[in-house]
């Protein structure tokens, strides 16, 4: 052996060369050797809701690399981190290889007969002395719209349950409601496409750039498309990444959005700025909504609910106007408040007044959470019959059970209880067994005090996941589910796009995809089996299916295929025999909405200040949100180990001059107190990012759980939480009492604020809540 050789091999320098070889690959190029694929499966992200389609390598039977689809719509080869290291959560050590069942106060894993018998005859017993509405479900944005729709109709037709809601109440709830009573229907009315071609991009509480950064291709596309630089306001009380790409940053006052929206247009109407060809043609209620507004919401009234001065109300709102085609754009700061519904109406009600709607670079545009929170509100029979269909409504049901061939009284006449409600039910002893599929209450729900003593009131806690989540860990019974790229089945994204998501490893252990755990779980409840699955028996089976209940709808699926998908890059619905290839965009000239005379709704409605404002003994208020590097609470990109070194722990963002109060700086540790709860032991970033007297936290860690905190408070009609905008104190060693309260407010809303009152779930807006 050479002298050369010998240093080598005592270095192990051959074995770093392996380590870090390269070889040919046919799609990619250059693969790393140690972990070339055998094969490349073409699929779709399942993180959020963006939908990029990727690439998933397999060798030897597991997931060894994660690379974009340089061909797709969406994302054009890019990836953000979680979608690059998404065939790492495959086999983390968190995941749940067998069904368990909890003995002696111990989870063992046992077979799945023995899981489905135990927990067949619990909920057997339980609906019989209590009801069939003694048992709820609760699911999630995550499943593959085939294991929504299967879940779905086994729970509302199978075990007859009426409280059977989605964790996507809590960030998507307030957008299919507010597009309910604008439109007539839920259904996103823009596409990512119009971010390439709007003159004015509008963004309200959407930190795109660090929790949809694939987005940002398309605006970046904007300028060679159009041929001139779009103007890009962000509106936002946080000065995010996404503001500082902003041409206008609009730093309003928290939970100040829907005044500010209607505060738009009242400069719009009065200064003649408004379309008044489309708001005869495609609206209704204009002479009411103007009324409404001119009496209501001048400019200097909305510029001391926001904060901003009249000056600069004007100015956005001529920007707006003018613009030939202005989009809005936003996520859960609008959502996840206590008057989300009607925010989302606000800012369609810009929209509308100035025509800006069914256009190239025209829309109104919710930017869904979740990878399939679309699916679930498609077809996933939570607060619509699938195919966009009303529970109150006779003839959609009749439709529905002729189609699926079911007796039309079995289909529900109502809602049910939405998330929230199922909580404070089981409280109150009306639930008393409780199934959980696909998410974590135990860090995602804000109301913590009220949820940890519901879970101890059951009778019976039923998890169906793939990750030992916190929520998994107080379970009676764990069904274990296959994750990404184990199952096959359909995923749609933001704007409405259908993408396909085949499997391409086989599910870890005994586990199963939560199609065929419903479809063999169903054959412990008598006749439900052959009366709801007898011809569904794959996910395709279950596709065509949804196929013929979503024909004529406008969620229309009837002329989409695995296939066609695969080919074209998913597909938007409406896709029919008049929009083969799909559709891109709602409520264009020749599609009216689904209202009865197919004219948008222009509504009249209110900014309320919030219930909780800084004052003495808490002088904070806090915001919370979500990181690039984390997803939802943590389940899946926890135990990934480049995203934790990215992102480990949670921390507070902390303005410079709040700081020096508590003297700390970037690195020290605080706590965060409130009326409800504490966060301790929570890492400081100091950021010119918040202002004086707020303050940023993320939420998705259970090691730093600042749901803890956050306040116990709904929107009247979606029951969405509002997740933000709570008082709190800090506490530092040094200043361990925290800040002095001072009689200059920090809020700078109305005087009054103490005398608003209103009761979340009136009656009135329960009932709407099925329509």
């Amino acid at each position: 052996m050479s002298i050369i050789n010998k240093i080598k091999d005592f270095l192990g320098t051959d074995i770093k060369e392996n380590k870090y070889a390269l070889v040919d690959d046919p799609i990619f190029g250059k693969v790393a050797k140690d972990k070339a694929p055998d094969k490349w499966v073409r699929t779709t992200c399942g993180y959020c809701g963006v939908g990029c389609g990727m690439y998933v390598g397999v060798k030897n039977g597991k997931g060894v690399y994660s690379k974009g689809d340089p061909l797709h719509p969406v994302n054009m080869g890019t990836l953000c981190p979680k979608g690059l290291s998404e065939h790492k959560m495959i086999e983390a050590d968190t995941r749940i290889p067998s069904p368990m069942l909890r003995k002696n106060d111990k989870l063992v894993p046992v077979s799945w007969e023995e899981a489905f018998q135990n927990t067949s005859d619990a909920f057997k017993r339980i609906q019989a002395e209590h009801g069939k509405d003694s048992v709820a479900i609760i699911s999630t944005g995550q499943l593959l719209t085939e294991g929504f729709y299967a879940l779905g109709k086994f729970v509302r037709l199978g075990l007859e349950v009426s409280h059977f809601d989605s964790n996507t109440t809590l960030c998507m709830g307030s957008v299919v409601m507010s597009h309910k009573q604008t439109f007539g229907s839920d259904g996103p009315v823009g596409c990512n496409e119009d971010f390439e071609k709007a003159d004015v991009i509008l963004l309200v509480g959407a930190n795109i750039a660090d929790n949809q950064p694939i987005l940002k291709l398309h605006i970046a596309k904007n300028e060679s498309v159009t041929g001139k630089k779009p103007t890009i306001i962000v509106v936002d009380p946080r000065k995010t990444k996404t503001a500082q790409m902003a041409d206008i940053f609009v730093p309003l006052n928290p939970r100040s959005d829907l005044a500010l929206f209607n505060g738009l247009c009242y400069i719009i109407m009065e200064q003649g700025w408004e379309n008044e060809k489309f708001i005869k043609e495609r609206t209704n209620g204009y002479i009411e909504f103007k009324k409404h507004i001119m009496t209501n919401y001048s400019p200097q009234k909305v510029s001391q609910i926001t904060g901003l001065e009249v000056k600069e109300l004007y100015n956005l709102a001529k920007i707006y106007a003018s613009a030939d085609s202005a989009m809005t754009a936003w996520t859960m700061g609008v959502n996840q408040s206590s008057i989300g519904t009607d925010t989302i109406s606000a800012i369609s009600n810009l929209s509308l007044i100035t025509g800006n709607l069914g256009r190239e670079g025209a829309a109104p545009m919710s930017i869904t959470g979740q990878c399939n929170a679309m699916g679930s509100r498609e077809f996933g029979f939570t607060s619509s019959i699938p195919g966009y269909r009303n529970y109150s409504n006779q003839s959609d049901r009749e439709e529905f059970a002729k189609i699926i061939n079911v007796p039309s009284e079995l289909i529900p006449t109502e809602r049910g209880y939405a998330y929230p409600q199922i909580i404070d039910a089981i409280n109150r002893g009306e639930i008393k067994a409780l199934w959980i599929v696909g998410t974590n209450p135990l860090v995602s729900f804000p109301d913590q005090n009220n949820l940890r003593k519901a879970f101890e009131k059951l009778d019976i806690l039923v998890v169906q996941d793939a990750f030992m989540s916190d929520t998994a860990q107080i379970a009676d019974v764990i069904f274990s589910a296959a994750t990404w790229s184990e199952k096959e089945g359909s995923y749609t994204n933001l704007e409405r796009r259908c993408n396909y998501a085949p499997k391409a490893v086989e599910p870890l252990g005994e586990a199963k995809s939560d199609f065929y755990i419903v479809k063999e779980f169903s054959n412990y409840f008598e006749g439900k089996h052959e009366l709801l699955f007898k011809d569904l028996h794959s996910p395709r089976d279950t596709f065509e299916e949804i196929k013929r209940v979503s024909q004529g709808r406008l969620c229309d699926y009837s002329n989409m295929s695995y296939e066609r998908m695969q080919e074209l890059g998913g597909i938007q619905w409406p896709c029919n025999d008049k929009a083969p290839n799909g559709t891109k965009r709602l409520y264009t000239d020749d599609m009216s909405c689904n209202t009865p005379n197919g004219k948008a709704n222009l509504l009249p409605v209110d900014w309320v200040p919030l219930p909780e404002t800084a004052g003495k003994g808490l002088p904070f208020i806090l915001n919370t949100g979500r990181t690039v590097e984390q997803f939802h609470t943590r389940t899946k990109t926890g135990n990934i180990g480049i995203l934790n070194a990215l992102a480990p722990e949670a921390w507070v963002d902390l303005n410079p001059k709040d700081a020096l109060k508590l003297q700390v700086k970037s690195g020290d540790r605080i706590s965060i107190s409130g009326v409800r709860g504490q966060v301790d032991d929570i890492i400081v970033k100091v950021s010119a990012s918040v202002k004086e007297g707020n303050i940023f936290v993320p939420f998705h860690y259970n090691s730093q759980l600042i749901n803890l905190v956050t306040l116990p408070e709904f929107d009247a009609i979606s029951f969405e939480p509002n997740f933000k905008q709570c008082a709190v104190q800090l506490h530092s060693k040094t200043v361990p009492e925290g800040i002095v309260y001072e009689e200059v407010g920090i809020s700078g809303y109305l005087e009054g604020i103490k005398g608003y009152k209103e009761e979340v779930f009136s009656e009135k807006k329960v009932e709407n809540i099925s329509k």
